[in-house]
């Protein structure tokens, strides 16, 4: 057994199978109830869509972090299958539905909104005051240490310092569901006291978060998270609730800055011209030598560029069968 830290740390996954016929029909529901053009970054049918990348990052985080105490998968009714999971990590696994950190909100019930999830996450009942927040497509590709995450009570940032007034300013770029992640963070750093000509645009990694920052922020900001998971889909008002706690820590001296880039992120729409150098940075160990974090944002579309995707993305978490 790993040795448990005194002060544990959890991980927190969200997921849901988008490709069930029962929530892509309620989806349907709701799309026609909402009124109005959805964005497309609200709308494309990929935003819940499930190629079992929750499977990579949930042993990834049992290769690569066995110390982390919990894994709780947040999802909508029912959780993914495990049965295959190695015994050790299905102990540490726990599920929480929408219905439990959504309590005394039930009314914004359903939601197809990770922005919303994200603002309510931290009320998960049990959860460690320090906790890592992955989407289900981020994997760990090295050995992490909880040092690499926490500082003490400080969470490690990866991003990079942003002037994002062009985009702010540019009504064509508000159209641009590629360019929606900026404006999430734009709000967010407004809320947060941030100027948008130098605000931190996190890395598409793992989060580490505090849950009792997150607290004092919903109670000092409860008109904008109410707004926030008011939205069932994805809406260009909304902010980016990690990114209001990380400028939050940033301005109260309570986050670290992490040397370096340490993360490869594979996105949605990256061509044939790039395969080869995606191939090799997961093909061989030295590609991803230097890197702790995997995001791919399309398994399928990383296939169809690179038809051994997942024996390599399954080497590169450490499954060595």
């Amino acid at each position: 057994m790993t040795p448990q830290p005194p002060d544990p740390i959890d991980a927190v996954v969200t997921w849901v199978d988008g490709n069930d016929p029962a929530h892509r029909a309620l989806r349907a529901v709701y799309m026609a109830q909402a009124g109005g053009v959805l964005h497309e970054n609200a709308s494309n049918p990929h935003r819940w869509e499930s190629s079992d990348e929750i499977q990579y990052c949930l042993r990834s985080i049992h290769n690569h972090a066995p110390w982390v105490r919990r894994i709780w998968i947040v999802v909508d009714s029912a959780g993914p299958d495990v049965t295959d999971l190695p015994e050790a990590l299905r102990e540490k696994l726990r599920i929480v539905t929408h219905g439990q950190i959504f309590a005394g909100h039930e009314a914004v019930l359903p939601t197809f909104n990770s922005l919303a999830i994200e603002s309510m996450m931290w009320r998960i009942e049990g959860l460690a005051e320090r906790f890592l927040y992955f989407n289900d497509d981020v994997f760990l590709t090295a050995p992490l240490r909880p040092e690499d995450m926490f500082a003490g009570a400080r969470p490690v940032l990866r991003g990079q310092w942003r002037d994002y007034r062009a985009f702010a300013a540019d009504p064509a770029a508000r159209d641009d569901p590629a360019l929606f992640n900026y404006f999430m963070q734009i709000n967010a750093a407004v809320l947060g006291g941030m100027p948008v000509s130098r605000l931190f645009a996190a890395a598409h990694v793992v989060h580490p978060m505090c849950r009792s920052v997150m607290a004092q922020l919903f109670e000092a900001h409860r008109g904008a998270f109410e707004a926030n998971i008011a939205h069932r889909f994805r809406d260009l008002s909304q902010f980016l609730p990690q990114a209001l706690h990380n400028h939050h820590c940033i301005a109260n001296g309570r986050a670290v800055m992490a040397q370096g880039t340490d993360h490869l992120h594979i996105r949605s729409g990256q061509g044939a011209d790039v395969a080869p150098a995606l191939t090799r940075a997961l093909l061989l160990e030295e590609g991803l030598a230097d890197m702790r974090f995997l995001c791919v944002n399309d398994l399928p579309q990383l296939e169809a560029l690179v038809p051994d995707a997942r024996r390599l993305i399954a080497r590169a978490i450490g499954e060595r069968g």
